[in-house]
């Protein structure tokens, strides 16, 4: 944004997100001062663009959620709407770059553009920009991905940086060995967690009611919850994980050999992130 003069000798923006002053007198050098002055911390100018400072940063971190909630669950964005989106600084700074599924699987890039029109420019793993032009886009979750590795590398070598965990999000397989009646996996049970587990959960954008710690999904068309129970003393401020499930929502308990990919891979990138076994980005199926 520009400069806005405020007082007889400063002007004001924001700079990297925060409220930065230059002066204007006859030795100003046009650079932005490195602290605020005394005079201007309490300016009503000041206080009007922290506040606009204040309402940039949740407008992005909502566009953040937004989009992240879609690779999640691979759902179809009408490009209409990213059309509408795309010229908001938050909302292509977080669409950029991610990957772009198409009707035909081989269709498939880094999205870099997109026109009024609602057209699509990527760039293919053949290193072209191409355009797409269709009703809707997949940004799919990695697991939905058949050329994931391929993707990834090709990514590095750009250079790519996703402000949304999608190549390099964290992902689990279901195991072949599974039991066809068991609805429960005791992987975690007994582990202890030296901090409190609810309030970190929220924290990492995951759902805390009573006992348990959920993250829900949309999966071969019904929302799918995994839901971790976990016991907290609240004196000391472990907490001992239990067991972890998956269900429909508003409906039955899945057996864990009825659950899909995405919601596996999400149910047990939570309980592992929670149990502090990785960090979320170090394992994969």
């Amino acid at each position: 944004m520009g400069w806005l003069p405020v007082g007889d000798s400063y002007e004001i923006s924001l700079v990297d997100g925060k409220v930065a002053a230059r002066s204007t007198g006859p030795r100003a050098t046009g650079r932005p001062l490195k602290t605020l002055p005394t005079a201007l911390r309490d300016d009503p100018e000041v206080e009007r663009l922290r506040q606009l400072a204040q309402w940039l940063d949740r407008h992005a971190a909502q566009c953040l959620a937004r989009v992240d909630s879609w690779v999640v669950s691979s759902l179809p964005v009408p490009t209409g709407l990213l059309a509408r989106v795309w010229p908001d600084p938050a909302w292509q700074d977080t669409l950029r770059d991610l990957v772009v599924l198409g009707d035909d699987p081989t269709e498939t890039g880094f999205l870099r553009d997109v026109t009024a029109a609602g057209d699509l420019r990527v760039v293919n793993l053949d290193g072209e920009t191409v355009r797409l032009s269709r009703a809707s886009a997949t940004l799919p979750h990695p697991v939905r991905l058949p050329d994931l590795a391929e993707l990834a590398g090709f990514a590095d070598e750009l250079d790519v940086s996703q402000r949304v965990e999608q190549l390099h999000r964290g992902t689990w397989g279901r195991p072949a060995d599974l039991k066809d009646r068991d609805t429960t996996l005791t992987d975690f049970q007994g582990t202890s967690v030296p901090a409190r587990l609810a309030a970190r959960a929220a924290a990492l954008g995951f759902r805390v009611a009573g006992s348990q710690v959920t993250c829900r999904v949309w999966e071969a068309g019904h929302p799918v919850e995994a839901a971790l129970r976990f016991d907290e003393d609240y004196w000391d401020s472990e907490a001992t994980l239990g067991a972890l499930s998956w269900s429909v929502v508003a409906g039955p308990t899945l057996r864990l050999t009825d659950v899909g990919p995405v919601a596996w891979s999400e149910g047990m990138r939570m309980a592992t992130v929670l149990s502090g076994a990785v960090t979320g980005t170090e394992a994969r199926a």
